[in-house]
């Protein structure tokens, strides 16, 4: 598959701004947090040490970009990443940034 390289102003604009909320650590680590299962608003604050209301904060911010999918089970919101974009793009990312690690301790 070819990546696009010619996309229009619009589209630039809305990329640039994905990844500018990925660029908050906190919001990182929160998509992280939901990468693999879904999770609830005070797991995932009691996880990163921050208070729910920061992560509800953080997450209408994720939600509203589509970074996150929201599914409610009786009286709770679970959270997790839904596209397989933004899926393979976390994880080929974590994947390249461990590999670093890896090579720079071999060194």
């Amino acid at each position: 598959m070819r990546a696009r390289t010619r996309i229009g102003e619009d589209l630039v604009v809305e990329l640039a701004e994905t990844f500018r909320l990925m660029s908050d650590p906190t919001r990182l680590k929160i998509i992280l947090a939901c990468l693999d299962a879904p999770a609830a608003v005070g797991e995932m604050a009691e996880r990163l040490g921050i208070s729910a209301s920061l992560v509800s904060h953080h997450l209408r911010l994720l939600r509203a970009a589509r970074l996150l999918q929201a599914d409610r089970r009786g009286r709770q919101v679970f959270y997790v990443v839904g596209d397989e974009h933004i899926r393979s793009m976390l994880t080929d990312m974590v994947d390249h940034v461990s590999e670093e690690d890896q090579t720079e301790t071999e060194t």
